[in-house]
């Protein structure tokens, strides 16, 4: 029960403020489906903690440091500069859309977690305690309880602020932290 309570904090705590928070925010102002964003949060990162916790530190074998880092910033910076595109609208009958929020929220959240803190927490956990089934379903556990909340409140608070303002910020973020990765790793 250690290993599932400690895994669960860990990632709860690390969470908050984190960019996983703000694309929760995004994916709801973009998609209003809650449940099937939450969906694909809990599909995404417990495939993502699940390798994580699998693969442990040997896929740094596999792929130099700086193939990663030059990978993440370059997600970043697209990222942040998607987010400046303005929204289609789109036809309600579209049974497309129906299932693109847990499309997207799915790879989004899979994307934004490959070297994220949560991911090397999960890594490390794994290595500590050596038990990939408890280490992954606490740091989803962990992911959920830090977002949830986000996608539940999301429709609420961006009633309450504009939007293209909301979107430029959340670009200069993502695009500072893809700079900010290639210059500091």
């Amino acid at each position: 029960m250690d290993t599932f309570l400690t895994s669960t904090l860990s990632v709860a705590v690390a969470e908050i403020g984190d960019k996983t928070q703000l694309l929760t925010l995004f994916l709801v102002a973009r998609y209003h489906r809650p449940l099937a964003i939450i969906a694909g949060i809990t599909v995404a990162t417990l495939f993502n903690h699940g390798l994580s916790a699998w693969l442990g530190d040997s896929i740094i074998d596999f792929i130099p440091q700086a193939w990663v880092s030059l990978i993440l910033a370059i997600s970043f910076i697209l990222l942040g500069l998607w987010l400046l595109i303005p929204d289609k609208e789109e036809s309600e009958d579209s049974n497309w859309f129906k299932y693109n929020a847990f499309i997207a929220s799915c790879g989004l959240f899979f994307i934004a977690e490959i070297g994220d803190k949560t991911q090397l927490a999960t890594v490390l956990l794994a290595a500590k305690y050596q038990d990939l089934w408890l280490v992954t379903a606490g740091t989803t556990l962990g992911m959920l309880v830090a977002n949830v909340p986000v996608a539940y409140t999301g429709q609420w608070l961006l009633q309450k602020i504009n939007m293209q303002w909301v979107h430029f910020f959340a670009s200069a973020i993502f695009i500072i932290t893809g700079i900010a990765t290639l210059v500091f790793s």
